[in-house]
């Protein structure tokens, strides 16, 4: 399992007093509101950051972050991805994953056929799309709902699913 999370990316600046926009990477937006501090990936490195502010502005977050007082010190932030501790991160409900957590996971078929591994995981507002990668490269999209979907095996990464008809 992964340690940290990716959670955005610091896009631009914002104002003169050393803000930075966000591109949240999550759909628990407010989560900033709950964090003390973020990780900022920076030349490879992990650098921890206080967060003394955070609001919103569209579909963006407006981060102010201690020790960045001006624009030009937040503007050597601008493209850094920003992490948490998987310790930091909110506590799922039974039967709820995080992506991170899927991601290469095999995948079989109820009956034993192998589909190959979970490539990447998106929304599309109604449901999850899993999009299954086979060892030739291949692509499969499978609906992320309860008929398609039958087990996710954090421990073991392997989810099964069921084909319905029509979907390969």
């Amino acid at each position: 399992m992964q340690e940290y999370f990716e959670i955005g990316q610091i896009v631009n600046t914002f104002g003169i007093k050393g803000e930075v926009k966000v591109n949240p990477f999550t759909d628990d937006v407010e989560q900033f509101e709950r964090l003390k501090s973020i990780l900022v990936v920076k030349n490879k490195q992990l650098v921890e950051m206080e967060i003394e502010n955070v609001r919103y502005q569209k579909h963006l977050v407006i981060l102010k972050l201690k020790n960045i007082e001006d624009m030009n010190t937040a503007e050597k932030l601008k493209g850094c991805y920003i992490k948490i501790h998987r310790k930091d991160a909110r506590k799922l409900p039974k039967g709820k994953y995080f992506i991170a957590d899927i991601i290469g996971s095999g995948v079989v078929t109820d009956d034993g056929k192998s589909l190959g591994k979970v490539d990447d995981i998106y929304n599309t507002g109604s449901n999850d799309i899993y999009v299954v990668k086979d060892e030739l490269g291949k692509q499969i999209l499978l609906p992320g709902i309860k008929e398609v979907i039958l087990n996710v095996d954090i421990e073991k990464q392997i989810v099964t699913v069921h084909l319905l008809e029509g979907l390969i």
